[in-house]
Protein backbone atom coordinates (compact mmCIF):
# COMPACT_ATOMS: atom_id res chain seq x y z
CA UNK A 1 0.00 0.00 0.00
CA UNK A 2 1.63 3.58 -1.32
CA UNK A 3 1.36 6.29 1.48
CA UNK A 4 0.25 10.02 -0.30
CA UNK A 5 2.29 12.82 -0.61
CA UNK A 6 1.31 16.10 1.11
CA UNK A 7 2.13 19.36 -1.14
CA UNK A 8 4.06 21.36 1.31
CA UNK A 9 2.02 24.11 3.13
CA UNK A 10 5.09 26.07 4.53
CA UNK A 11 5.14 29.30 3.28
CA UNK A 12 8.46 30.38 1.83
CA UNK A 13 10.37 32.60 3.63
CA UNK A 14 10.70 36.12 2.68
CA UNK A 15 13.08 38.20 4.64
CA UNK A 16 16.08 36.53 3.92
CA UNK A 17 18.90 38.87 3.85
CA UNK A 18 21.75 38.39 1.01
CA UNK A 19 23.66 40.68 1.16
CA UNK A 20 27.58 40.73 2.18
CA UNK A 21 28.99 42.16 5.06
CA UNK A 22 31.56 45.16 4.53
CA UNK A 23 34.90 42.80 5.51
CA UNK A 24 33.74 39.96 2.95
CA UNK A 25 34.68 42.30 -0.07
CA UNK A 26 36.85 44.65 1.82
CA UNK A 27 39.79 41.84 3.09
CA UNK A 28 39.94 40.43 -0.35
CA UNK A 29 40.48 43.42 -1.99
CA UNK A 30 42.94 44.51 0.86
CA UNK A 31 45.18 41.72 -0.15
CA UNK A 32 44.96 42.33 -3.70
CA UNK A 33 46.47 45.54 -2.93
CA UNK A 34 48.96 43.98 -0.62
CA UNK A 35 50.49 41.66 -3.00
CA UNK A 36 50.32 43.95 -6.10
CA UNK A 37 52.32 46.71 -3.76
CA UNK A 38 55.03 44.23 -3.12
CA UNK A 39 55.35 43.25 -7.15
CA UNK A 40 55.32 46.26 -8.18
CA UNK A 41 56.84 48.47 -5.32
CA UNK A 42 60.01 50.14 -5.91
CA UNK A 43 62.09 47.91 -3.66
CA UNK A 44 61.99 45.24 -6.09
CA UNK A 45 63.08 47.32 -8.58
CA UNK A 46 66.70 47.16 -7.70
CA UNK A 47 66.67 43.63 -7.40
CA UNK A 48 65.66 42.46 -10.54
CA UNK A 49 67.89 45.06 -12.70
CA UNK A 50 70.84 42.45 -12.84
CA UNK A 51 68.41 39.64 -13.21
CA UNK A 52 68.41 38.14 -16.81
CA UNK A 53 65.45 35.60 -15.79
CA UNK A 54 62.57 37.76 -16.31
CA UNK A 55 64.56 39.08 -19.84
CA UNK A 56 64.64 34.92 -20.75
CA UNK A 57 60.85 34.90 -19.71
CA UNK A 58 59.59 37.28 -22.04
CA UNK A 59 61.66 36.61 -25.01
CA UNK A 60 60.48 33.23 -24.87
CA UNK A 61 57.43 34.09 -24.48
CA UNK A 62 57.53 36.60 -27.76
CA UNK A 63 59.45 33.94 -29.55
CA UNK A 64 55.99 31.62 -28.54
CA UNK A 65 53.73 34.09 -29.52
CA UNK A 66 55.69 34.89 -32.89
CA UNK A 67 54.92 30.66 -34.28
Amino acid sequence: MSARTHPSTRPLPTGVDTRLPWWALALPVAAFVALLLLIAGPGGAHATAGDLGVDRVLEHLQQTLAL
